[in-house]
């Protein structure tokens, strides 16, 4: 445990910081990052690795930034196929921390934050779990998987992937040029206002049993999938959509792809919902 607040990485080596810790800044090319929100701290840095310059480590009035110097936010993409380094990190922070997180090609698992993350990645890979707080997310050609994710998702990418698990914020807003989503959203009080937006790629709903939104689906060549008969498919050939209401109409879900396919999937009842529901229902119609 040291007073200092900066540090020069060169070596594997652990850190515990004294002061608190309410943002994380960290900027890093290849490797991975582990970011584990856990109790009121101390804040804790493990690198187990480190290939290539230095990692400066900075703890300066409540910010703690583990990042390359020559690394900045504004030059990310400028960097993709121009590093040849890679640290591996597993950084605990006090769970309320508000995170920013940017890899060029490193993977990152950030899990247990209550507060905001920023994360932006090229072609590195996003695990979420677990996060309570607003969750902002770009990437280039990275994949982005969030499971148990209780805050608002914001997600733009030009050709990575989304796959939200157990999905149960307020709201989704996501755009991609070519990336897949698949949204698979748990049952909560209050229903979400999702609004999906992708060129070519693929888009898959599944909604909780039972569904609460206004549902208006759009794809202009791509085929369409609907497990709810409470829901209208209009288009024969070319563009189709879906359109309708589910239950109250309270929550809302918007999906548009050009080229894309669009499925909407029903999850199973609960076992409560299943002692009172008689009907089987189509686990999904093509067309």
């Amino acid at each position: 445990m040291s007073a200092r607040s900066q540090w020069s990485i060169t070596e594997p080596q652990k850190l515990t910081f004294d002061g608190p810790v309410a943002t994380l800044e960290v900027r890093i090319a290849g490797g991975t990052v582990n970011v584990v929100g856990n109790g009121a701290g101390p804040a804790r840095l493990e690198v187990s690795e480190i290939n290539g310059p230095p990692l400066t480590v900075t703890h300066k009035n409540g910010t703690l930034s583990v990042a390359y110097d020559d690394l900045h936010w504004k030059s990310f993409r400028t960097w993709l196929g121009h590093w040849n380094r890679a640290v591996h990190v597993t950084l605990t922070v006090p769970a309320g921390t508000s995170a920013s997180v940017g890899v060029i090609g490193a993977s990152a698992v950030v899990s247990g934050l209550t507060g905001r993350a920023d994360l932006r990645g090229v072609s590195g890979d996003f695990t979420l779990l677990g996060l309570t707080g607003p969750v902002r997310t770009g990437t280039v050609s990275g994949r982005v998987e969030a499971q148990a994710v209780t805050g608002s998702l914001r997600f733009n990418s030009v050709s990575g992937d989304l796959t939200v698990v157990e999905g149960s914020g307020p709201a989704v807003r996501a755009d991609s040029v070519s990336g897949n989503m698949v949204l698979d959203l748990a049952p909560t009080p209050t229903c979400s206002d999702i609004s999906l937006t992708t060129v070519s790629g693929e888009i898959a709903i599944r909604l909780p049993h039972p569904a609460d939104a206004e549902v208006e689906a759009h794809t202009a060549s791509g085929a369409v999938s609907n497990a709810f008969d409470d829901l209208r498919v209009s288009g024969q050939w070319g563009a189709k959509r879906i359109t309708g209401r589910l239950g109250a109409g309270t929550g809302s879900l918007k999906a548009t792809t050009v080229s894309g396919a669009i499925a909407l999937l029903r999850r199973p009842p609960s076992e409560d919902d299943a002692a009172t529901d008689t009907t089987d229902g189509p686990q999904g119609k093509v067309f």
